[in-house]
Order: C-alpha cells, then structure tokens, then sequence
C-alpha cells in the first residue's frame, strides 16, 4: 500500500500536465525562434524544475529537430539542480555534437565521471560519429566498446553498417554482421535489412534471398512489412517487378492497417513498378484507414501520379486536397507547377503559383527551383537570375538549410554573359552570388573572361581576388593584365 501511495503520489497532476512546458513549447508554433522565446518565458516564471517535464519536453524537442533549444533546457535544469542519468547524459552528448559539433561533444564524454562512461554514452559518441561520416574514429571506437563489454546489442553494429551504406561501402557490411556472430550479438531486423541491401548494391540478387531465408529461420526475428517493403525496393531497383509486387502483397500481409507509412510505401513502390491500378486501389484503402488524410499523403500521392504521367490524376487529387486541408503546404502546389514546367506549360505553372500564393503559401526556394530550370532551359537568363535571386530571398525567410544555386545553373549563367559580353549582367549576377557567399575561383575566372571578351576594363579586380583570398588558373591569370589595364 505504501508503495502505491509513493507511486501515486509521483505522478504528475491533471493540472501540472495541463500546465506543463511540453503543452506550452509549441503553442506559439514550431519555429526555433518561438520556442526559443517560449523556454525563456519558462524559465523565468518557474523556481522549481519537476525532472519529468523537462524530460518529455527535451524529446519532443528533439523529436522535431529543434536542437539549440534542447540543449539549452537540459543545461538550464542541470544548473538548477536536476540531477542527470546515465541516459540524461547520452542525450546530452549527441545534442551539443548537432549544435556546438563533435570536438565539443569529445570534450563532454572526456568530462563525464568514469562512472558515467557507460554502453549509453559509449554508444552515444559512436552515433555522432557515425552521423558525422567518421569512419576511423567510429570503428575504433567500437572496437573500444568490444573490449569494455559494451558492444552488446545490435544497435553499435548497426549505426556503423549504416555509416558503411551512406558512405558507399556495402562490401563492408557482410563482415560486421559475421563480427557481430562472432561476438554472441545476434542481428535485429535492421540488421537484415541493411545487409539484404548492401547485397542488392553490389549486384548479388540471389545473396539478398539468402539472407531473407535466414531471417525467416532465425526464431527470434520476424520478418515484418519494412522487410518486405525493402525487398520490393531491391527488386525493382534490378528490373524485377514481377517479384517486387510479390513481395508488396507480402508487405500488405503483414502491415498494420492503422500503419500510414506503410500505406505510404505501398504507393510509392506500385508506382515504381508502374501499376497505376494498384496505386489507386492502395490509396483508396489508405483514405478509409484514414479518413483525415494529411498533406504528406496527398504529397506522396500526387507525386507518384506525376512520375506515371496520369497529370489529370494528379490534378484531381490536388484539388481534393485543396478543397478540405487546413493547412495550404506548398509542396504539394510545387509538385503540379513542376509538372506543368516540365511541359513547357508555363501559363499553367504560373497559375498554379498564383492560386498558392492567394491561400496564403509563399513560394519557397523549391517553386523557384523549378521556374529557374525552364527559363534556363529556354535560354531566358535574365528571368533565371530573378528567379535565383527569389530562391535567396526566400530561403532568408526559411529556419532550415541555406539554398544556394548548383554550381551547374552558376556556370550555365556566367557563360551566357561570357558569351554575350554582357559585363553588367554578369556583375549583377556576381553581387547576388556574394550575398550568401556562392562565389569561387570559377566564378571569378568567368567574370574576367567576360570583362576581356567585352574589351571592358576593371583595374581593382586584382584587389577583389586578395580581398576575397582567391586564385585564379593561370589563363585567367594572363588575362589580368589586360583586364587591370587603365
């Protein structure tokens, strides 16, 4: 009875859950910048820190990737007072390696009590390893963890399989699943998968069977719908259709039909294999499943209808789509407007922007993306350096990725100056390049061709190559001297 009292008395209330950071982190929307304010409100207004609030809202945080923030309420509690677990500390690690990078994260597993280093923080810092494409550094630190007893689980082995697989080396793969034998630790059903695909990646269909044979055999491990779903990826990848949409009815077998990921890979993988019929009758069955169908659905949809060229499909879709969201996400705009681009149907792509932009949707650096590559398509370069100067605009208004312009649009437009002798476009181009720092030797080479091939003169260029520490080839190099002249 005293214990239940103990228990009962831990939970938190009905009103602190009401009232608790988590419910509030989000209300003001997901930005960095809100939730940044949000936590600060927090902190200010709160003395105590109750050690389950902050947990919960750390994941959440991390589970939307919205890192700085996490980090700074798991330090703000720790300073205050909230003691950390051994898992606290894993979390810890990984989030100052996605903010502050992995020298800092070193420091902190260095830091930790002998105690504290332990399987989770061991594995932690191979993590990051891994996600920072650290191969060396990653494999001796499991070969660490196998001295210490650590590597116990699947999970080590398989972030570095991953890593081998991100980094083009499915060959090694095989051989960290026999270490793995080796060492008593037996493969999880990630582990078949990403073996059965660095199989497929070397061309060794038959091996790829193999293995799922074994997987069927080991009484451990049930294959389930991300295997099989794996497998019809493979297949088709090699031509094999036939077998692909075999393996997709095994999928439908065994997935969850309140399983929307699954729904989602059953379209995507019918589409690759060509069978519109299925993709429809798949995507039917994901509507009653889910009759408040989300945007990535429709996105997922929609583009698969435009790969298999049914357009009028897709544009039945969107406006179904149209007709009940809630949210107007202009992705699924920017899958139509690149259709209709890839068309040479620029009325309509157009159009399309316009009726986004009137329900409240912006174009980002992608709808601008697509009008950049038909105009450069059609030669209209003046509309491709509006269209590039958009993208960077909007990527200013963005919280993810700086975009910048491919090297290939840059050196499509310099050599179009180049080749008009248009030394004032080409600088106009130059100064939006340098506004988010997209300009290198080549760019620079271009420019001064065109200043030579124009018979145009510009003395300060050689001070604008030191200023901006750059070296340019030697034939670029010849043509200084008549470019500098007075």
């Amino acid at each position: 009875m005293a214990a239940q009292a103990t228990e009962k008395l831990a939970r938190p209330t009905a009103r602190l859950v009401r009232e608790a950071l988590y419910r509030r982190l989000f209300k003001g929307g997901t930005s960095e910048r809100s939730v940044g304010g949000e936590i600060n409100k927090w902190l200010k207004d709160s003395r105590r820190f109750k050690k389950w609030d902050v947990g919960k809202s750390v994941k959440d945080l991390r589970k939307r990737k919205l890192f700085n923030p996490a980090l700074k309420l798991l330090e703000t509690a720790t300073r205050r007072g909230m003691n950390l677990t051994v898992s606290d500390q894993a979390i810890h690690l990984d989030l100052i390696s996605k903010t502050k990078g992995i020298v800092a994260a070193e420091k902190y597993f260095m830091d930790l009590p002998e105690p504290s280093k332990n399987h989770l923080s061991y594995g932690a810092l191979l993590n990051c390893y891994c996600k920072e494409k650290m191969t060396e550094n990653a494999e001796a630190l499991l070969e660490k963890m196998k001295e210490l007893n650590f590597a116990s689980s699947p999970m080590e082995y398989n972030s570095l399989m991953t890593l081998y697989s991100e980094t083009g080396k499915p060959e090694k793969i095989p051989a960290v699943i026999q270490d793995m034998k080796a060492n008593e630790v037996m493969p999880d059903v990630f582990s078949y998968n990403v073996w059965m695909r660095s199989l497929a990646a070397v061309g060794d269909i038959p091996g790829v069977e193999r293995v799922l044979d074994e997987m069927k055999r080991d009484g451990r491990v049930g294959a389930d719908w991300t295997t099989y779903s794996n497998l019809a990826s493979i297949y088709v990848d090699a031509g094999m259709n036939d077998k692909a949409e075999k393996a997709l009815k095994e999928l439908e077998n065994r997935m969850d039909l309140h399983c929307l990921p699954a729904f989602q890979y059953l379209i995507t993988l019918y589409g690759r294999t060509g069978n519109l019929v299925e993709v429809y009758r798949v995507w039917r069955s994901l509507k009653l499943a889910f009759p408040k169908t989300v945007n990535l659905s429709y996105l997922n949809m929609i583009q698969v209808l435009v790969k298999l060229g049914d357009i009028s499909g897709a544009e039945n879709c969107f406006k179904e789509w149209e007709a009940g969201c809630s949210t107007y996400d202009i992705r699924l705009p920017n899958v139509l407007i690149g259709a209709y681009a890839k068309a040479n149907r620029l009325r309509k792509a157009e159009a399309m922007r316009e009726r986004a932009r009137k329900r409240g949707a912006a174009p980002n650096t992608k709808t601008w993306e697509i009008f950049a590559d038909y105009y450069l398509r059609t030669k209209q370069i003046d509309e491709v350096v509006k269209c590039i100067e958009n993208a960077i605009s909007a990527s200013r208004k963005s919280v993810k990725v700086k975009w910048l312009p491919t090297k290939e649009t840059v050196e499509a437009v310099m050599t179009y100056f180049e080749e008009q002798k248009d030394v004032d476009g080409a600088e106009n181009f130059f100064e939006i390049l340098k506004k988010v720092e997209c300009v290198d030797s080549a760019v620079y080479e271009s420019l001064i061709r065109t200043y030579f091939v124009a018979g145009k003169n510009s003395p300060a260029m050689r001070r604008r190559l030191k200023m901006e520490n750059i070296e340019v080839a030697p034939e670029a190099e010849k043509l200084l001297d008549t470019v500098c002249s007075q």
